[in-house]
């Protein structure tokens, strides 16, 4: 009974993708007026021109096994049991969106036949694999948080679990210089559960000291971002808590490291956004890990909320030919256990590109002369005008349409009969 009903609801999906879409068709033109209207044909052009050019990366662990929740091990039905059956997933949805032609891997799960050392070789067929499907390797993290690494990877006491990780390092720059895009993630789940467990001082010095060894080696054209995290898994402390942490590493590795935000790994509260502005001031290399969390660190599927946004707001070039800056690598860092992990993907991507096409709307020259005059209230409500107001539909659509791709990836790949197929093949 399951695989008829699976399909007689791919069906209802197809009717209603063709009611709706035939009246958004209609309304298209219509609303891309009345944008431009609002905010201007080159607010609108450039937001088209954004949304159809802008590329974020696909995590590989989102299509697999992991990430089937701290608390229980549920896996959603056709999860990628293989490497290739990840990349196929993440093919499916570059077809669909236009936007997600590099993968993120991560090191001890794509590239190791044991779990505990990587495999050069296997990343060489890992590249190939993905070549095959018109898909590239993005950036490269090694797993520091896998078996033997609970008393920390580059903080740990013990010299041997150091070294395993300082090789790890090195083989991960290796592989993003020749088979990646040059860029090498780097987290650290090291920290401690209680005061006096461990020595502050002396973990913040190896992990200095562990990181100008581990990529002494590493070719200098790799950029190194170093990610931070408030907590978790240690609930005291954690060695890189923080973006001036991990700020102050960056300058201690120098080359060509920076600092990778993830959303989920702040206080609540936290104004990303200004942390954004300055780094861009600062010059470093920067990327983003995308995702939503409401509690902790939930690596939920993104929302388009005004933070956002704002955070695409400053992280938009203000001039020249470019949408954003050149050092700077976008990334989904999502794998929640109960939704459907290719549809929270595809919905990920769609809720980006909405706050990207807002942050595109606002006219800079208008809010500037709202803040030279100290025109507080007229500058936050133009500000918001676009940000919160907007409805960029038409300018996803027209970016969309423009391209050949479905106007709406969520309702497409329901329709595709995608998720049947797998779940048959994928027992």
């Amino acid at each position: 009974m399951a695989a008829p009903d699976r399909i007689r609801l791919t069906a209802v999906w197809t009717d209603r993708i063709e009611e709706e879409m035939s009246q958004e068709k209609y309304q298209l033109e219509k609303g891309l007026d009345l944008l431009k209207k609002e905010f201007g044909e080159e607010s609108v052009a450039r937001a088209v021109a954004a949304v159809s050019t802008w590329q974020v990366e696909v995590p590989s662990w989102a299509f697999g096994s992991f990430g089937g929740g701290r608390f229980s091990g549920y896996t959603p039905p056709g999860a990628a049991r293989t490497i290739e059956e990840k990349l196929d997933d993440a093919a499916f949805v570059h077809r669909l969106t236009g936007t997600a032609g590099s993968v993120s891997t991560h090191v001890l799960w794509d590239f190791s036949r044991d779990g505990l050392h990587a495999d050069y070789s296997l990343a060489r067929e890992v590249f190939e694999a993905a070549r095959q499907r018109g898909l590239k390797l993005g950036s490269v993290n090694p797993t520091y948080f896998l078996s033997g690494f609970h008393r920390g990877s580059l903080t740990s006491p013990e010299e041997k679990t150091r070294q395993r990780a300082i090789e790890q390092t090195q083989i991960a720059g290796r592989i993003a210089a020749e088979l990646g895009q040059g860029v090498l993630s780097l987290w650290f789940p090291d920290g401690s559960l209680y005061p006096g467990q461990v020595e502050l001082r002396h973990a913040y010095e190896r992990m200095r000291d562990g990181l100008v060894e581990s990529l002494r080696d590493v070719p200098p054209t790799v950029t190194v971002l170093l990610e931070y995290k408030l907590f978790e898994p240690g609930t005291y402390s954690t060695v890189i808590p923080d973006w001036g942490t991990a700020f102050l590493l960056a300058r201690h590795v120098g080359r060509q490291a920076g600092v990778l935000v993830d959303l989920g790994h702040h206080p609540h509260g936290t104004n990303i956004e200004q942390i954004v502005a300055v780094l861009r001031s600062e010059g470093l290399p920067g990327g983003f890990h995308f995702n939503t969390r409401y509690a902790a660190d939930d690596d939920q599927a993104v929302e388009p909320n005004p933070e956002l946004a704002r955070i695409f707001y400053e992280l938009l070039l203000e001039e020249g030919s470019g949408i954003f800056p050149e050092n700077w690598t976008f990334m989904l860092d999502q794998a929640s256990s109960r939704e459907n992990r290719i549809e929270a993907i595809l919905h990920s991507i769609d809720s980006l590109q909405t706050a990207l096409a807002r942050a595109c709307l606002v006219n800079r020259k208008i809010l500037h002369q709202f803040q030279r005059q100290d025109d507080i209230i007229a500058a936050t409500r133009f500000f918001n005008q676009a940000l919160l107001q907007a409805d960029v539909r038409p300018v996803l659509y027209q970016a969309r349409s423009s391209r050949d791709l479905p106007l709406d990836p969520v309702m497409a790949y329901k329709a595709s009969g995608y998720q049947t197929r797998i779940e048959a093949r994928r027992v």
